[in-house]
């Protein structure tokens, strides 16, 4: 496969429709893939919609599929109408996340079943339905968080429930090895998305610019290139998370 040649392959993107997931989507058909674009409700059907039409304005094939993946039976449909509309899947994403800055002592307990449901539980089932689903050498991204290498406060539910998706990421990777199946997740820096400056002061802001290079934040353009490396040439890449934050933390 030449770089970033995706003819004839099928891309699946969970939380497709806008932000970094609408631009992996439109990116991945440039690259010549076809493109299920996946969101979550009626606030961003219309996201979605725009998204896939972008994709067959550019000539490329792209269908719209909505699902609350917080519900395993809702993934597997997901899976399933995808394989019947394209044949097979080759290239599952889940860019599907929700941030919440709280302290600990204030977080509710309905707050932490959807945060840890949205952030753990759909990308469990995310990865077993790919695994059941994906043709062989397919590749299985997640997008994951930066503040898992992080020490920082507010942000227990998120990195929290981001946690978990590291080792489901190895030990898919070893389960599914056997088929050619990579299975990755990247960990972008705070990105300079609504989903960010939603939870953030002015001045937190500031602070966070200041720990990237150039004193910036990440910017979903940073991440793109990142995915489509490992869903074209970065197959020998499995079972790691890569932060990818301009230097904002490490380990």
């Amino acid at each position: 496969m030449s770089k970033d040649n995706l003819n004839g392959k099928v891309a699946l993107v969970a939380g497709g429709a806008k932000n970094l997931g609408g631009l992996i989507s439109k990116n991945l058909a440039q690259s010549g893939a076809k493109v299920v674009v996946h969101y979550n409700s009626a606030a961003t059907e219309s996201d979605a919609h725009d998204t896939v039409r972008a994709i067959t304005d550019m000539g490329g094939e792209a269908i719209a599929i909505q699902g609350d993946l917080t519900k395993a039976a809702n993934v597997t449909a997901l899976f399933k109408r995808a394989k019947d509309q394209f044949g097979g899947i080759d290239i599952a994403v889940n860019t599907v996340g929700k941030v919440l800055r709280k302290p600990i002592i204030e977080t509710s307990e309905e707050e932490f079943d959807v945060m840890l449901a949205v952030n753990a539980k759909t990308a469990y089932f995310f990865l077993k339905e790919a695994g059941i689903h994906l043709n062989d050498n397919g590749k299985i991204i997640t997008i994951v968080t930066s503040l898992l290498a992080a020490f920082t406060d507010g942000y227990s539910t998120y990195a929290g429930g981001k946690a978990p998706v590291e080792h489901f990421t190895r030990a898919a990777a070893k389960e599914f090895s056997a088929r050619g199946i990579s299975v990755n997740s990247i960990g972008p820096g705070p990105m300079d998305t609504p989903f960010f400056y939603g939870q953030e002061t002015p001045e937190r802001v500031s602070y966070h610019k200041s720990q990237g290079m150039g004193s910036q934040l990440t910017h979903i353009e940073d991440i793109v290139p990142i995915v489509k490396f490992l869903a074209s040439d970065g197959r020998w890449i499995t079972g790691q998370t890569i932060f990818a934050n301009g230097g904002y933390t490490t380990r």
